[in-house]
């Protein structure tokens, strides 16, 4: 089948916010009105679903366990991928049976409503689709420094890409416990740094932090402690060598005003 891509200007950004808020009735009205847009109500398959759109059911990493060598080792991903993410994953069916949920429609649909659902739904949706977009956002030919829009967005925010990578190394190292840094797309069309506790994150309605999420760290202990074992720090400054700049500026692209 012939894949879908849909794209989001800041016009239609805003358009959609009344109707989100009558719809959803949270605070992240705007961004999920976008962001629903942007994925569409594409199918359960990947090759249905627009680029944004998460499904229900674990897809296929995009390169081998070894492949992001050195800095994330063949082991860690394995155990990762094949135990902890197959894991959410199945959990997630589950609870989306037990709950009634089409998982016809994209992932992000629950995750913009989680008030509504249980702790399992929670706890395992968000890990599945922290995860999904976790995979896609590395690479191994990743590193370097973005450049176009997205670069221009970050240098607008921050200051320079450097004080960006401090700040997001910031929030990632300080998550108390276990959880994930974030770099998203707020409501007013700015990037935010920010990070959310276990499996949370900024697309659910009860989150302290929202927004569309463009790019993530997992700083759970499993995702780096085979290799870096408490330090967290040194795992996180190891990030910015396999972060795939093309995969995040395609997420910020489709959503932002362009």
């Amino acid at each position: 089948m012939k894949k879908t891509t849909f794209s989001v200007t800041r016009r239609s950004f805003l358009s959609h916010s009344s109707k989100a808020t009558l719809m959803l009735g949270i605070g992240s009205s705007a961004i999920g009105s976008a962001f629903l847009t942007a994925c569409g109500e594409g199918g359960s398959t990947e090759e249905d679903r627009p680029m944004l759109s998460t499904g229900f059911e674990q897809t296929p990493l995009g390169y081998d366990y070894t492949s992001l060598e050195p800095h994330i080792d063949a082991m860690t991903m394995e155990i990762h991928y094949t135990k902890h993410a197959a894991a959410y994953a199945k959990n997630l069916a589950e609870a989306a049976s037990e709950e009634g949920v089409d998982v016809g429609k994209p992932l992000e649909e629950v995750m913009m409503n989680m008030s509504k659902y249980s702790t399992k739904m929670r706890n395992n949706g968000g890990g599945h689709y922290n995860h999904e977009l976790f995979w896609k956002i590395m690479s191994p030919n990743g590193g370097g420094e973005p450049s176009g829009d997205l670069r221009q967005a970050i240098d607008g925010a921050f200051g320079s890409f450097e004080e960006f990578k401090t700040k997001f190394e910031d929030a990632a190292k300080s998550r108390f416990g276990s959880g994930w840094g974030w770099l998203v797309l707020d409501k007013d069309n700015l990037l935010q740094i920010g990070s959310t506790p276990n499996q949370d994150n900024p697309l659910m309605d009860l989150s302290d932090f929202q927004g569309i999420p463009l790019m993530g760290i997992d700083v759970w202990e499993h995702a780096y402690y085979l290799n870096y074992q408490n330090r967290r720090p040194d795992y996180v400054s190891a990030f910015w060598n396999v972060v795939d700049w093309d995969a995040v500026s395609s997420r910020y692209n489709t959503v932002s005003e362009g």
